[in-house]
């Protein structure tokens, strides 16, 4: 793969924390990088407190390196302005989590259609968007229904829906699946692998277990904060 196909590269990531206890210093990351190019999926694999939700987070640029850039499009995230960032996550990128994060007082589609609204696009194109991803999805018939109303692999898909409203061109999935049963695991895995091939979409996904791995392109174990390859683009 050459690197022309590369749509986002951290390089040299380093981050460091320090003790709640007696504030020593511990590294989560060491000089870690790592390439995503679209139309294809990136796993990385590894042990809770490994460092993998860390990384997503700053190539998301929703936190900062102590050390490195993260570049996308060839263009430092960490040097724009706040507003120019937050354009780059709203626009650009979307995240989904293993915990759902929907706002507890808006109806499914209010949820899925936040980004939109946030980002400007009128209410009811917005709406519009939000109920063709609420169907692609399988799950308009909860349109209206709460958080709190839906099932724990509806929350997720309401999440996914939300996460891809405005059309980004990253998507970053830090254990999307950790609390879902094996169908519901498998709607998400489906749908994110298609992304890749229909939208081109470059997808970091984060997973502590290698079998949901095994589709990926790339795939990375995080260990120590450090990243070693299991298996890597072609290069050539």
């Amino acid at each position: 793969m050459s690197p022309t196909d590369w749509i986002l590269e951290a390089e040299g990531i380093t981050k460091t924390y320090k003790s709640t206890e007696d504030g020593t210093p511990f590294t989560v990351l060491d000089n870690t990088s790592i390439q995503l190019a679209k139309g294809t999926v990136t796993a990385i694999v590894g042990s809770s407190g490994s460092g993998k939700s860390t990384l997503l987070h700053i190539v998301g640029g929703l936190d900062t390196p102590d050390k490195g850039l993260v570049k996308w499009q060839n263009r430092p995230i960490h040097a724009m302005k706040a507003d120019e960032l937050a354009t780059f996550r709203n626009r650009f990128a979307g995240f989904v989590f293993q915990f759902h994060h929907l706002l507890p007082e808006f109806s499914a589609l209010e949820n899925v259609a936040m980004p939109a609204l946030i980002g400007g696009m009128p209410q009811k194109e917005a709406y519009e968007k939000a109920t063709a991803l609420l169907i692609r999805f399988g799950i308009n018939h909860r349109s209206n229904n709460r958080p709190t109303q839906l099932s724990g692999g509806e929350q997720q898909r309401v999440s996914m829906a939300r996460a891809l409203m405005n059309t980004p061109r990253l998507l970053l999935a830090d254990e999307p699946t950790g609390n879902l049963d094996e169908e519901n695991t498998s709607i998400i895995l489906d749908f994110i692998y298609e992304l890749t091939s229909t939208d081109q979409i470059a997808v970091l996904l984060i997973t502590h277990e290698e079998e949901i791995a095994e589709r990926a392109d790339q795939v990375f174990e995080m260990k120590n904060g450090m990243l070693s390859p299991l298996r890597s683009f072609d290069k050539s």
